[in-house]
């Protein structure tokens, strides 16, 4: 009778206990899963793209720094910047300058653009690195 019950007793807690793990497992795939959905990705199924003609965008908004007019400075500068899951633009920063001002100019027009469509993944929206050059060419 002691045998049966400390097999039943062992039983239970090997049975308590895989209960345990399991639970465990899926709180921190849970977690992982959160944790994705909060990730910045490079390559992703679907690039976020703007809802309008991005070129006359910034043709409209870009004004030639007067230091980089007067210096005759031309060049691109490669703005880097993330695509959220909303389509809104953050974190705008500069790989790649030509100064005089051109930076700043390239900076302020990028990060005040109207949301884009967002990139997907998996069906899903993610935020999104995106690189974009911008060029100033001073015209004859």
């Amino acid at each position: 009778m002691y045998i049966s019950r400390l097999k039943f007793v062992m039983n239970l807690s090997s049975l308590l206990l895989s209960a345990s793990l399991l639970f465990s497992l899926s709180a921190a795939a849970q977690q992982t899963k959160a944790v994705d959905s909060a990730k910045i990705f490079t390559y992703i199924d679907e690039l976020p793209r703007p809802s309008y003609n991005l070129n006359e965008y910034l043709g409209a908004n870009i004004h030639y720094p007067d230091s980089a007019r007067a210096h005759d400075i031309e060049g691109r500068v490669m703005i880097k910047f993330v695509v959220n899951k909303k389509g809104k633009i953050t974190q705008c920063t500069v790989l790649r300058g030509i100064g005089w001002g051109c930076d700043e100019e390239a900076l302020r027009v990028v990060s005040g653009m109207p949301p884009w469509t967002p990139g997907k993944k998996d069906g899903k929206h993610v935020s999104v690195y995106f690189t974009l050059p911008i060029s100033f060419k001073l015209e004859d």
